[in-house]
């Protein structure tokens, strides 16, 4: 089995690096370049981003900096619950690409389904026929949010970025996205600081076998169910573990056993608290540097 990383065919006829670098929670501006430089000359292509971590531009000079051409990195952001409107999400997506220092993304979501997600949408579907982004899609979707969607616009996403590790799985979501076509990518792939995931025994049991870190097992969990998964690190060392996870696999009673870790247990919030959902929108991003 080889070490490459694959690319994903998505629902347009583009395709998605399968493992990215995602860089929530790294406020530090040097942190930010070393991880994604590090993670390009390991072989990353997939860079994931939001204006909410308020590092778009750290990710864009570490990309500019690199050796790899941008071409031939796939960079996702995200615009917040306080973007709202099809004008302010069209200012906002300009906003991102002059932080960036680019002239385009390969790939722009919403980041939760906060009030006016619809006529948000309509606003990336015309940014995507103009050619301004090659791919468009959703993260903290839930199937009644994106069937809503589907119900005001023939442009599908092509993917929904959710919260998916061991303990909480997301079968049904899971299921419904592969029906639709939709791309399932997991963020919080390795369960969060809040989880045991990486300390559980049977998580441990199967690193020991394969001779890989607990971290690697988890990950490939994700790859086999078809997943694009997006671990944050900011240590040289684990932004290469994490990329080798293609040289082995699970077999069918492995990933059976893996199923079986399934608690329902959130780390992040949800996309069904409407109480968290209004408050975001007073969460003022749009100034982020």
């Amino acid at each position: 089995m080889h070490n490459e990383i694959p690319n994903i065919p998505l629902n347009n006829e583009h395709t998605i690096p399968q493992l990215g670098l995602g860089v929530f929670r790294v406020d530090d501006a040097t942190q930010v370049k070393e991880a994604v430089k590090w993670a390009l000359a390991a072989g990353y292509r997939h860079i994931d981003t939001a204006s909410y971590y308020a590092n778009e531009k750290e990710v864009g000079e570490a990309i500019a900096e690199s050796d790899v051409p941008r071409e031939d990195v796939f960079v996702t952001s995200k615009f917040w619950n306080d973007v709202r409107g099809y004008d302010n999400v069209r200012a906002q997506y300009e906003k991102t690409l002059d932080l960036m220092g680019f002239d385009y993304l390969d790939m722009y979501l919403i980041h939760w389904p906060a009030d006016g997600y619809v006529e948000a949408w309509a606003a990336l579907v015309d940014l995507y026929h103009e050619g301004k982004i090659k791919n468009i899609g959703v993260s903290n979707f839930e199937k009644r949010h994106i069937e809503d969607l589907l119900a005001h616009s023939d442009v599908k996403p092509v993917v929904d970025q959710i919260e998916t590790h061991p303990y909480f799985q997301q079968k049904e979501l899971h299921a419904y996205l592969k029906d639709q076509g939709i791309i399932h990518e997991a963020w919080s792939p390795l369960g969060g600081g809040k989880s045991s995931e990486l300390n559980d025994p049977l998580v441990k049991q199967l690193a020991e076998n394969h001779g890989v870190t607990p971290a690697q097992i988890i990950l490939r969990w994700h790859v086999e169910r078809e997943e694009v998964v997006i671990p944050k690190s900011i240590h040289q060392n684990r932004i290469q573990e994490n990329r080798d996870i293609f040289a082995f696999g699970l077999d069918e009673e492995e990933m059976k056993a893996m199923a079986g870790l399934d608690r329902g247990d959130r780390v992040g919030s949800d996309p069904n608290d409407e109480a968290f959902l209004k408050r975001s929108v007073t969460y003022n991003t749009s100034q982020a540097k």
